[in-house]
């Protein structure tokens, strides 16, 4: 067994235009003194982290692991989710995404998706020169508004967005493949890939590859109503990430899982700080202790009442609670005795 690395912060929620969260180095003084041994860096944040740089520069990439490490810091990943969820967009979402791409790109959906693979490449290839093993992303969407089948869905509908999102994934991991780079897809509403049904429906697509992975946050599935217990049991041998994110889901009279189209404080399902919510984090981390999961407990902070730093605070306090430091001895060895093979046969009552 192993025990997981941690706590990492992911960046994308703490990263801003003002001190200290708006260059790398201020941001990383601030996560180091609140207690975090690691950084989760947002390929798409310029603030902090030039991937394009970063692809072709081993200079610069020793320069950003310099700067974490006078903070006693490391990067834990990179992630790329906002660059995977333009690989595949519905026309119902383009001017919505339009906004994670240049503006030269805002209404060519076409463009704006060959820009966002250019930069997964880039973010394998800047992976590899910061000697990381594990990437994370979103899959992007074809499907999603076809999420509740009525009308009924037109047969094969699914079935050719998923052969699609394959067939545009596949070049990604493949170059992932050669970065020796493990392609984490976070299973998240509102992608194709928001559950273990359809993560196995593309993990059969892009012919079971072997960098085809998960990013597991426990939260997503606390809003879904999926086992998330079982969920780890099952795909123990995929999760390469874990974000640690609390949610709570409390239905009434008035509304369930689809939350009525209500804000985030008024909906049954909510994103919390971690302590606040119902994940069973305790079963969480014992489960990926005994599975040897080998990679980080990363905090995301998503919360729609607490203070993002009180969030940090505490989450650093609650993760490093929820580490188990796996035991190197079985705990009744001091009862054993050493048995023959012939004292065996003995004691089974075997002539």
């Amino acid at each position: 067994m192993k025990t997981i690395k941690g706590p990492s912060l992911h960046l994308a929620q703490f990263s801003g235009d003002a001190p200290p969260f708006n260059d790398l180095p201020s941001i990383a003084a601030w996560a180091a003194a609140t207690g975090f041994k690691a950084l989760q860096l947002p390929a798409w944040d310029k603030r902090l982290f030039d991937v394009e740089t970063a692809a072709t520069s081993q200079g610069y990439c020793d320069d950003v692991t310099g700067v974490l490490a006078e903070h006693g810091l490391v990067i834990s990943e990179l992630t790329t989710h906002i660059f995977g969820q333009l690989v595949a967009v519905h026309p119902a979402y383009d001017a919505m995404c339009d906004s994670f791409a240049p503006a030269e790109l805002h209404g060519k959906p076409q463009a704006r998706t060959e820009w966002a693979i250019e930069r997964l490449l880039m973010s394998a290839q800047a992976s590899k020169r910061l000697g990381l093993t594990e990437m994370g992303t979103f899959s992007g969407s074809f499907a999603w508004p076809y999420l509740f089948p009525f009308p009924q869905r037109p047969d094969g509908l699914i079935e050719t967005a998923f052969d699609e999102l394959a067939k545009r994934w596949l070049p990604v991991l493949n170059a992932c493949d050669e970065q020796g780079v493990n392609l984490c897809y976070e299973i998240h509403p509102s992608e194709d890939l928001h559950d273990g049904a359809s993560f196995e429906m593309f993990y059969e697509r892009v012919g079971q590859h072997r960098r085809c992975n998960i990013l597991f946050d426990p939260s997503h599935f606390v809003l879904q109503q999926l086992n998330y217990l079982d969920y780890i049991d099952i795909y123990k041998d995929h999760i390469r990430m874990f974000h640690v994110k609390d949610a709570e889901f409390n239905p009434s009279g008035r509304q369930g899982i689809y939350g009525g189209y209500q804000s985030w404080e008024n909906r049954a399902g909510r994103f919390r700080s971690l302590g606040d919510g119902q994940v069973d984090f305790k079963a969480i981390f014992s489960k990926l202790a005994q599975y040897d999961y080998e990679g980080w407990a990363t905090l995301e902070w998503e919360c729609c009442l607490k203070n993002q730093e009180d969030g940090a605070k505490e989450g650093v306090d609650f993760i490093n609670a929820h580490i188990i430091k796996v035991t190197d001895k079985i705990f009744d060895d001091f009862a054993g005795a050493p048995v023959s093979k012939a004292q065996m046969r003995t004691l089974l009552g075997i002539n």
